[in-house]
């Protein structure tokens, strides 16, 4: 990747003359950026702690405290896994990679629930999936697309992106506990993110000779015998 000025998606900002590039952030370094995704996380999550937590120590907003657990994990993994300088620097990663991490943060649980038992069951399943990948992966996690070592074992023998098919089950369990127009808009969101956002892990990945190997012998991306 070239060095230079800093790109941006628009041209020239402000008198300082900061020049654009369509593909890339250009002079920035990926160490930096590595921090600064940890950074972004951690702030995300804190938000979501600010507008659920409170509400969620009433039994009647328990999906909400589930949610909590569910997104703390993303949080721990990301602030414990190890750096990279392998990592994506463009724009539109960045914009699907939070794009997919943002709306459910925004999520709304309600005061009344529909079918929780097996809204419950589902969301509890969806955490189990995608908390076995991470442990899986274990320092090797992250938000944004990078090669932070390839992982085969276990879950990921079956679909090569388990922790996305955690995150569906548990997206579907909470419309389910909590239906709402806004609950369905904010997953139709989310997952218009994160199909993008598979793509480009997988991009970044496949300039290995071993990922294009391992992706021939694991078909499936997400969904086994459909995707």
């Amino acid at each position: 990747m070239k060095s230079g000025t800093l790109a941006s998606l628009t041209g020239r900002i402000g008198p300082l003359g900061l020049t654009t590039g369509s593909t890339a952030l250009g002079a920035i370094d990926p160490k930096v950026m590595d921090r600064v995704e940890q950074l972004i996380v951690a702030l995300l999550y804190g938000l979501l702690c600010w507008r659920l937590l409170p509400e969620s120590l009433r039994m009647v907003h328990w999906f909400g405290l589930m949610i909590l657990v569910s997104e703390g994990t993303v949080l721990a993994f990301v602030l414990l896994r190890r750096g990279t300088t392998d990592i994506t620097l463009k724009p539109a990663d960045w914009a699907v990679a939070f794009g997919g991490t943002l709306p459910p943060l925004l999520v709304e649980i309600g005061s009344t629930s529909f079918l929780p038992v097996l809204g419950f069951a589902l969301i509890t399943l969806g955490w189990v999936i995608h908390l076995t990948a991470k442990l899986t992966l274990r320092r090797s996690f992250g938000v944004v697309a990078a090669n932070r070592g390839l992982k085969t074992s276990g879950i990921y023998a079956l679909v090569r992106h388990p922790m996305y098919l955690g995150y569906f089950i548990s997206h579907v369990g909470l419309v389910i506990a909590v239906p709402s127009v806004w609950n369905l808009f904010i997953y139709g969101v989310t997952w218009t993110c994160l199909i993008a956002r598979i793509k480009a892990e997988e991009r970044v990945l496949a300039k290995e000779a071993e990922y294009q190997a391992y992706r021939a012998k694991v078909r499936y991306r997400l969904i086994p015998w459909a995707w």
